[in-house]
């Protein structure tokens, strides 16, 4: 009988135990999720990177230019690509003649710039 009673002690214990080692379980899973969703990354200072990122780019294209001249122009260029409404919306030819260059060799600055920057 003594055996008898043994076994159901360790066959209680078994499963007094299964649901505590369940709910062990499930709250370090809690916690995780927890941590991991209370982690909110923050968007700010991603956009801010990037845009740091992006800006630094740009300025390093225009700094470029040999002399003050290549910079104004790059300048130009950039912004005719970017936001052509700022400068008055001219043609590749008009920044080129203004420039002292070939409208092909406005086009290809402002290619250069477009597949420097990734637009």
């Amino acid at each position: 009988m003594k055996n008898t009673t043994r076994t159901n002690n360790t066959a209680l214990r078994a499963i007094n135990a299964a649901p505590a080692k369940a709910a062990a379980l499930a709250n370090k899973n809690a916690v995780s999720d927890d941590a991991f969703f209370a982690e909110e990354s923050d968007i700010a200072n991603e956009a801010r990177r990037q845009a740091v990122e992006v800006i630094t780019r740009f300025l390093i294209w225009i700094a470029e230019g040999a002399n003050a001249h290549n910079r104004e122009t790059r300048t130009t260029i950039a912004l005719y690509c970017v936001r052509p409404d700022l400068i008055g919306n001219p043609t590749l030819e008009k920044i080129g003649d203004a420039a002292g260059m070939s409208e092909q060799a406005a086009y290809k600055l402002a290619r250069d710039f477009r597949l420097s920057m990734g637009l």
